[in-house]
């Protein structure tokens, strides 16, 4: 079969070649990909920005069927549709135990086993599944089912990104009917969050990002302005009275745009952190102006709440017409077109990609 491999951490390209699938035995499922998603973290974790071990194959958003089961495993059997779950809840854990399975670390775990082997290597699909290839072998719980009205590349981009911004409008921020909402940064997570807040039932939702093509989009999605970041201050005193926004959603991963958001923000207003960054970018905020201020400074990991529980919102709201994915996919690739996609993603051209594999 054929996988994308990153040889190198920092290399921008991806070597489509054949594989073989390996660790196949009990506890484990092999998965017929169908859909894969390009997701910003995919980028981070080819370049370093999120650490990873290579080389490896990306890919941790994707959607397929299950063709074959090891020993042990009873929730799915072969011929299910199931998403691959990169970082699936175990149940287990004290995390798990405590009602935060989104918070569950123990899909880390899953790169002790490699899915994939080329040549002499055998080497690590990202974060244990590996979905830039035409079949993976995953942890059985890693493999999530999902309802047979759900098309593959819908499911595929639910496995992670819809998931994340969706999750951290209406699970973390909680966004209240009637509030006003700045969301900056505006990929696929981002406008993800615009639909989220605008479920929720927000006023006002400005986008903020520097790609005009990317703003133009949002208003698509639910923003009522959208603007570059440099006109933030302007349209935060003309909608808010300069009081600031209710809501700030960070959805880059810088320290930069951190601080954007915590000024964009109304005093006692909530800052939600979405956007995944460098361990090494820091943030300035003061312990004066988080005492005095007490604004609200909310991380959100994978959607804030169980991961099952927010796929199965996700496709309520969905197959009920009031959050629009397709329109989230503007690019198609076969698997051989990676490489192009990932060029469409640097430059903005592309919001979301689906890689069809099947």
């Amino acid at each position: 079969m054929h996988a994308a491999i990153l040889h190198k951490t920092g290399d921008d390209t991806l070597d489509v070649t054949e594989v073989d699938s390996v660790s196949f035995g009990a506890g484990r499922v092999r998965i017929r990909m169908h859909k894969a998603g390009l997701c910003h973290s995919d980028l981070s974790a080819m370049n370093g920005v999120l650490s990873h071990p290579a080389p490896f194959v990306p890919g941790h958003e994707g959607a397929g069927e299950v063709v074959e089961v090891g020993e042990g495993v009873t929730h799915v059997k072969p011929g299910d549709r199931v998403i691959v779950c990169w970082m699936p809840p175990c149940d287990r854990c004290r995390a798990c135990k405590a009602g935060d399975g989104h918070l569950c670390r123990s899909g880390y775990g899953n790169l002790a086993n490699p899915n994939f082997r080329h040549g002499e290597k055998v080497l690590p699909g990202m974060l244990g599944a590996g979905t830039f290839a035409e079949e993976t072998v995953i942890a059985a719980y890693a493999a999530i089912p999902i309802p047979d009205d759900v098309p593959y590349d819908i499911a595929a981009l639910v496995g992670c990104g819809v998931t994340t911004g969706i999750g951290a409008a209406l699970n973390t921020a909680r966004v209240r009917p009637g509030s006003s909402v700045v969301v900056i940064g505006l990929g696929g997570v981002g406008v993800s969050i615009l639909q989220g807040a605008k479920v929720a039932g927000a006023a006002q939702i400005i986008a903020v990002d520097p790609t005009a093509n990317r703003r133009d989009m949002a208003l698509k999605f639910g923003a009522t302005q959208a603007v570059a970041p440099d006109e933030l201050t302007e349209v935060t005193q003309r909608v808010t009275d300069g009081h600031g926004f209710d809501y700030a959603f960070e959805a880059v991963g810088k320290a930069a745009t951190l601080r954007s958001a915590y000024d964009a923000v109304r005093l006692g207003g909530t800052v939600c952190l979405v956007g995944a960054g460098s361990r090494t970018d820091r943030n300035d905020l003061s312990m004066a102006e988080l005492v005095l201020n007490e604004k609200k400074v909310l991380p959100s990991f994978y959607g804030g709440d169980d991961i099952r529980r927010t796929y199965a919102t996700i496709f309520d709201l969905w197959r009920t017409g009031r959050i629009d994915l397709e329109s989230m996919i503007t690019h198609h690739v076969p698997l051989t077109g990676i490489n192009e996609a990932i060029r469409q993603m640097h430059t903005g051209e592309a919001l979301r990609t689906v890689i069809d594999i099947a």
